[in-house]
């Protein structure tokens, strides 16, 4: 992922929402959200190079999700596929403090990434790139390819404009059009990653449009005080072209094809 926005406990009502977009070459190959087949428990896109995936949620209600840590000079190519990482999570029976904890002792065996890793209790952060473990309190919180809650233009336009559409939930309009949100931002706010100024400035939209490269899909997941999940994905191809929606809807705790 590229762009991760999650409002967790801050209504009574909906104790998880995500609005996120997922940057990626469109060579890449990827399956759209679905329960997977070999592990009919998550819900999630998927990494067909890989195997694993940037976000997704299980039918007991660990969810995960992560971005990748923008550091050319730190890219190794022998490193393990970061997207495992969310998978394992779903797949998993430990608490998100003892996922994260794993995770930090083994934090070397991949490039730069930040990961998320909640269930129905507790969120927890966790970065390879030096940001601080936690657990995190109720609240709105913004990750792009930096640390959590880093200021980029993108990240703090988002969370204003996530903070806004609670009130309109359970529309989800108004989360798609902020993840549609093509404003580049100007020279002077622009972070320096060690990528070129005209990339820079590419990647500072919340949506990425180029030829080779961009918004692979826009997702929004919401969790319910009574446990009902809808996870919608619309994915996009080459020059943001619409490449189709996959819509899921269930509830936590509901046996393997009930949705």
């Amino acid at each position: 992922m590229c762009l991760i926005l999650i409002a967790w406990q801050v209504r009574d009502d909906l104790p998880l929402l995500v609005a996120a977009n997922r940057d990626e070459f469109f060579a890449r190959p990827t399956a759209p959200a679905a329960f997977w087949h070999d592990a009919p428990q998550i819900a999630a896109g998927r990494d067909l190079e890989a195997g694993g995936t940037w976000l997704g949620i299980s039918r007991d209600g660990r969810f995960a999700a992560l971005t990748n840590f923008r550091n050319p000079q730190r890219q190794l190519p022998d490193k393990r596929s970061r997207g495992e990482l969310v998978a394992n999570f779903l797949s998993a029976a430990t608490t998100p403090a003892d996922y994260a904890a794993a995770v930090e002792r083994e934090a070397d065996r991949y490039n730069g990434f930040n990961l998320l890793v909640a269930d129905r209790r507790e969120l927890r952060y966790v970065s390879n790139a030096g940001g601080v473990a936690a657990a995190l309190a109720p609240g709105i919180y913004g990750l792009s390819n930096h640390l959590l809650d880093t200021p980029w233009p993108k990240v703090t336009r988002a969370r204003s404009q996530l903070a806004q559409s609670l009130a309109a939930m359970p529309q989800t309009e108004p989360l798609f059009a902020m993840l549609r949100d093509e404003a580049i931002a100007p020279d002077a706010h622009l972070p320096r990653t060690g990528v070129s100024l005209e990339w820079e400035r590419l990647l500072s939209a919340a949506f990425v449009r180029s030829p080779d490269y961009g918004t692979r899909c826009s997702t929004v997941v919401t969790v319910g005080a009574d446990g009902e999940v809808r996870f919608e994905e619309r994915s996009f191809g080459p020059g943001a072209r619409p490449d189709g929606t996959a819509r899921l809807r269930f509830t936590l705790g509901e046996a393997s094809g009930a949705s």
